[in-house]
């Protein structure tokens, strides 16, 4: 059996990797996938260790409090460290550059998120909607301020006293805020499936692409 010269070049670049449905699109690569799964892991120790020294009835339940208090000023201090090693990926940093931008369609999905508007075009959105940048500013600026009065708290000798004392003021209250608002992303990710799925494997459903982030065109990302 013969075959048309330049016929089997054409075939492969129209037929989709083995490992991805013609039905789903590339969102997310593996480093970027391993970026939010450390990070998660290292924010819910913080969370939790966070949780276990302030509130009594979790003290008492765990108890060995010095390792606890370790385990919490280390998770803290690793926590910068997945997005630095994330930034080798050229995905990743593309991404970054989506986050960091806000347009005009941005303001407008807010507009409709506000009014709980779901209907079809209310909420435009390119790859990441005006919420996730939101979102991702937010985490990025707190995560900055805790490390940094986290550092001022174990480094006593950083500081005098009052700026301890000052540091020691925000990084309690900021913990309460980010334990709050992640509770609301955990929320969010619950409530979309397909969401949660372009996290874990890397890819999503076309239909869910076009719906959700329609300015997005992942045929040429």
């Amino acid at each position: 059996m013969t075959s048309t010269p330049g016929s089997a070049g054409r075939t492969a670049a129209t037929t989709p990797p083995p490992s991805e449905h013609p039905g789903r699109v590339r969102r997310f690569d593996t480093a970027e996938r391993l970026v939010h799964r450390a990070t998660a892991a290292l924010m819910l120790l913080c969370v939790a260790t966070a949780a276990c020294l302030y509130v009594p009835a979790l003290a008492e339940l765990v108890g060995r409090r010095a390792l606890v208090v370790t385990l919490h000023e280390w998770s803290g201090l690793l926590l910068p460290v997945p997005f630095l090693l994330g930034l080798g990926s050229r995905a990743f940093r593309k991404d970054l550059r989506r986050l960091n931008r806000f347009g005009p369609h941005d303001r407008i999905w807010l507009r409709a998120a506000l009014r709980r508007g779901r209907g079809p075009g209310e909420r435009p959105a390119g790859k990441f909607n005006a919420g996730q940048k939101l979102y991702a500013a937010w985490i990025a600026g707190a995560v900055l301020v805790m490390l940094g009065t986290g550092l001022l708290m174990w480094f006593t000798h950083l500081a005098p006293l009052v700026w301890r004392n000052g540091a020691t003021f925000v990084h309690d209250w900021l913990a309460l805020t980010i334990g709050v608002v992640l509770i609301g992303h955990i929320r969010m990710a619950l409530a979309d499936p397909e969401a949660r799925r372009g996290m874990r494997s890397g890819s999503v459903e076309r239909p869910w692409a076009r719906r959700e982030h329609p300015l997005w065109d992942p045929d040429r990302d």
